[in-house]
């Protein structure tokens, strides 16, 4: 327990020493420029954060999977993100995974005793059979938990390539990962609740990794989402929108390309741009892997 008081993320934040007795205002303007501090910690840790993006990118190339690992929390985030992977990015589901200790049933209720257990980190991990070819990221605002560090060394062993997320430096996680990322947050406004601010920040971490790796890998075209799956009204008037930006046509030819193109995105864009027939552009993009840039260049 003395380990864990010496973490900056379990120290008390003088600002907020009364935060029990605070007008409402006082604690949201607290907790804003307590807030205002994470992008400018992660600021210092964007070379280590663009290197990972960079070693993510080239596993996925080679057929490989990002797969998340946490507890509490840092497994939720984790969790958060690898699902919205697939609905943004069209990415194969598998593609993207978490890990959370206590399983599914975690995201919707706590259960922290787990990320106590090492043979559980293991398991767990051990479960999707990790190989050289998949990048496993650790989350863990204290980088201390015993379920997650048990879950990368695991990872290691197996070949896989291992990155840790902590918000303190110096941390066992960091020192065990092949590449850490440690950002330094400070104390947060309620002692040791690293949903605030540690929170906040592994959120971020986990936009630039996944975001970064798509847009490397071709799901990304410009700054728009190319490769969405038109399911419902909301992404079909997206699509529609996408289409009528990057080919410069109207309306009307957007939506006619797209039936033509079965509401595939990714090949009504081809055929558009490229000027092509709809079964060059299927060749377009099968020999660029789905990158839709590359299929336009041929």
């Amino acid at each position: 327990m003395q380990q864990l008081k010496e973490l900056t993320t379990e120290r008390r934040n003088r600002a907020s020493e009364h935060l029990d007795s605070m007008t409402a205002l006082a604690m949201v303007s607290l907790m804003n420029r307590e807030d205002a501090i994470v992008p400018r910690a992660i600021k210092k840790v964007l070379p280590n954060i663009a290197e990972a993006v960079d070693v993510i990118a080239a596993a996925l190339a080679k057929g490989g999977r990002l797969i998340y690992v946490g507890t509490g929390t840092s497994g939720r985030i984790g969790a958060l993100d690898a699902t919205e992977v697939h609905p943004t990015f069209g990415a194969p589901p598998e593609m993207v995974q978490f890990v959370v200790a206590g399983g599914e049933a975690a995201l919707t209720r706590a259960v922290e005793a787990s990320e106590d257990s090492s043979e559980l980190g293991l398991a767990d991990i051990a479960a999707r059979k990790p190989t050289k070819r998949d990048v496993i990221v650790g989350l863990a605002a204290s980088g201390r938990t015993p379920y997650t560090i048990a879950a990368l060394e695991y990872a290691a062993r197996k070949g896989a390539t291992t990155i840790g997320i902590a918000c303190n430096r110096g941390s066992e996680l960091g020192q065990i990962a092949h590449h850490s990322i440690e950002v330094d947050v400070g104390p947060e406004v309620l002692t040791g609740s690293s949903r605030l601010k540690s929170g906040t920040a592994q959120k971020l971490i986990c936009n630039m990794l996944t975001t970064g790796a798509m847009a490397r890998l071709g799901y990304v075209y410009s700054n728009l989402m190319v490769n969405l799956h038109l399911k419902n009204e909301k992404l079909l008037e997206r699509g529609i929108a996408i289409v009528e930006t990057l080919a410069h046509v109207d309306r009307t030819t957007a939506v006619t390309t797209l039936e033509k193109a079965g509401m595939s995105l990714p090949l009504a864009l081809v055929m558009l741009i490229a000027k092509t027939g709809k079964q060059d552009a299927q060749k377009r993009l099968r020999k660029s892997k789905g990158n839709v840039r590359k299929a336009i260049e041929g």
